[in-house]
């Protein structure tokens, strides 16, 4: 008899556990929109993760405030975007660069009469962190960022323990990361913005390798723009300006590249709203639509190797507008932790 009461011991767990999972509320979009949707397009709830534009290296996750949304970088390419809502008067949000000291999936408030706070990843000791949570469109919550449930998971999932996360706004960052672009260079162990300057009239490109050595690269080329820049382990290293053969639209894709031998070729990776562009080659009558500048690519070449990715864009990737810095924060656990 000692089976049957292990199994009915086993199923009052098992239906524990679901009437728990039961009362977790789920918020927000199930699966994500298309690549290439505009991140001012995001009705509240709605996210956008295609995490295949850039396969491997550090992640940055920035806040904004005056926008209400949130965007995920890997090695400085957008990699997803959501709506979010953050904190409501009296209760703000802090604005600063922040790296995540705890992750807790299955998180329930200490504060709030235990309220889940799904994948949640703490940002303060005194109560600030990335959850799922309610998105009615304007600031609502206590002073976390609150994030869609589909969203918070598929973060969480990718995100390291001590992510850099940017909380920023118009009055307290460049404009260029309170409203980011599909490029974002942020370096992940400061968390300092990295401005770069734009190309001069009489540049054709700029190419400085010393800047990162080491590391995955990826590039992201924007036809709006006629820009292509070149990171390395999240830092800018390069950029050119290119010339278009045709007005046709690129739309949004990836495509991650395969050596074989001496031969190059670049595979399309599935992302959202382009499944079915998956293992699709990049021909030579696609490559010949965009121009370089010749000594750019002998720069170029040499570092590409197998994984690295390429996305092309509509979107522009040039910032129009600077403005001030931000603050680090850095802060060490206290003998009680809120939330």
């Amino acid at each position: 008899m000692r089976w049957m009461q292990v199994l009915v011991g086993l199923l009052l767990v098992l239906c524990s556990a679901s009437v728990v999972a039961s009362d977790v509320p789920f918020w927000g979009a199930a699966q994500s929109l298309p690549a290439g949707t505009s991140p001012s397009s995001l009705k509240p709830g709605d996210w956008v993760w295609q995490p295949g534009v850039a396969p491997s290296g550090p992640i940055v996750l920035i806040v904004s405030l005056d926008e209400q949304r949130t965007y995920a970088f890997r090695n400085g390419v957008l990699i997803g975007y959501a709506s979010s809502s953050t904190g409501k008067p009296g209760h703000d949000t802090p604005t600063g660069v922040f790296i995540t000291l705890q992750k807790d999936a299955n998180h329930h408030s200490k504060t709030y009469n235990n309220a889940p706070m799904p994948f949640q990843q703490r940002l303060t000791w005194d109560g600030v962190a990335l959850h799922a949570g309610g998105l009615p469109g304007y600031p609502s919550s206590h002073g976390c960022v609150h994030l869609p449930s589909g969203f918070a998971k598929v973060l969480f999932d990718a995100s390291p323990l001590g992510m850099t996360v940017v909380v920023a706004n118009e009055r307290s960052a460049p404009v260029a990361v309170s409203h980011p672009l599909p490029v974002a260079p942020v370096d992940a162990q400061t968390g300092q913005v990295i401005a770069e300057p734009v190309l001069a009239s009489e540049e054709a490109f700029r190419w400085e390798p010393g800047r990162a050595s080491v590391g995955p690269v990826s590039m992201v080329l924007s036809r709006a723009d006629r820009r292509i820049v070149v990171l390395r382990n999240g830092v800018e290293i390069g950029r050119a300006k290119v010339d278009l053969a045709d007005t046709e639209p690129f739309d949004t894709h990836a495509y991650v590249a395969h050596k074989d031998g001496a031969e190059l070729r670049w595979l399309a990776v599935s992302i959202p709203g382009h499944e079915s562009d998956r293992n699709h080659v990049l021909d030579a009558s696609e490559v010949q639509r965009v121009r370089f500048p010749s000594a750019f690519l002998d720069a170029v070449l040499p570092l590409i190797e197998e994984g690295t990715s390429l996305v092309v864009t509509e979107l522009p990737i040039l910032p129009h507008t600077t403005g001030l810095p931000l603050t680090v924060l850095a802060e060490n656990a206290p003998a009680s932790v809120a939330n």
